[in-house]
Formats: C-alpha cells, sequence, structure tokens
C-alpha cells in the first residue's frame, strides 16, 4: 500500500513539472510563439483581422518565410472557415481576414516544410489587450 502511494505521488510530481513547461512565450511582435522544434512561428492577428506568421530561428531571430506550410481554420459559432496563406515580403499572411467576433478557436496548422509532419496549435481567440503585458490577451504571459 505504502509502494502504491509512493508511486502515485512520483506520477503526480512528473505530470506535474511535464505541464509547467506549456507555459505561453510571445514573440517580438507581441504574437503568440508556436514551437515548430529548432523555429519558432509567431502567430498575430493584425487590425484587419487577417492572420499574420513571422518566422524565427531558436534565438528568435527573425528568418524569411521559405519552406513553411501553414493552414488556419477559425471554429467560429457561425461555421468553420479555413484560412489560407501566402508570402508578403518575410511573413506569411492570410489571404482572407478570421471571421467577425472572438470568443471562438483558430487551429493552426504547420509544416516545417512540404515533407515534414505538421503540428497542431489550438488557439483561443481573445483579442483585447492585457493590461498586465499589453499582449493581445491570446498570447498574455501573465502568470494569472
Amino acid at each position: 500500500m505504502k509502494t502504491l502511494l509512493n508511486l502515485l505521488i512520483i506520477a503526480a510530481l512528473a505530470a506535474t513539472s511535464a505541464f509547467a513547461d506549456a507555459k505561453v512565450k510571445a514573440g517580438p511582435r507581441k504574437g503568440l510563439i508556436l514551437d515548430l522544434g529548432g523555429k519558432q512561428a509567431e502567430f498575430f492577428v493584425e487590425k484587419d483581422r487577417s492572420i499574420s506568421i513571422a518566422v524565427y530561428d531558436a534565438a528568435l531571430k527573425a528568418q524569411p518565410a521559405t519552406t513553411e506550410v501553414i493552414t488556419a481554420t477559425a471554429e467560429a459559432p457561425g461555421g468553420k472557415t479555413k484560412l489560407e496563406f501566402e508570402k508578403k515580403g518575410d511573413l506569411l499572411v492570410s489571404k482572407a481576414p478570421l471571421p467577425a467576433g472572438e470568443g471562438y478557436t483558430v487551429v493552426v496548422q504547420v509544416k516545417a516544410d512540404a515533407e515534414t509532419k505538421p503540428k497542431n496549435f489550438r488557439i483561443p481567440l481573445v483579442l483585447h489587450t492585457c493590461k498586465g503585458c499589453s499582449n493581445p490577451e491570446y498570447a498574455c504571459i501573465c502568470d494569472e
């Protein structure tokens, strides 16, 4: 019985430390950093409600978007909207804006290149600015 209790405590501590690394990171443009393993992508909602993605190396030094393949799906109350991206300068920008409103989820699927397995990121779209860190709420880095 004592061994079982000790195993449960160890498992709980291991699970806690695994979730502690899931802290939100913000990029230089105050957008949400998406970890691609060796590369970083910054998700940012522009004033016109388009999504722009900047690509960085591991040290957050800007890199031109070259091989990345990105799609997004806005899961708005009115239905799902698929967003495609095109290259504009060094950024990838959605061809269409996000649907009206907020409080819904945007699923971003990122591939570092055409052959890489995709990574999915579920981002709750909350656009107001956090008073603590002055980032958009979807990229808030406060510990609250």
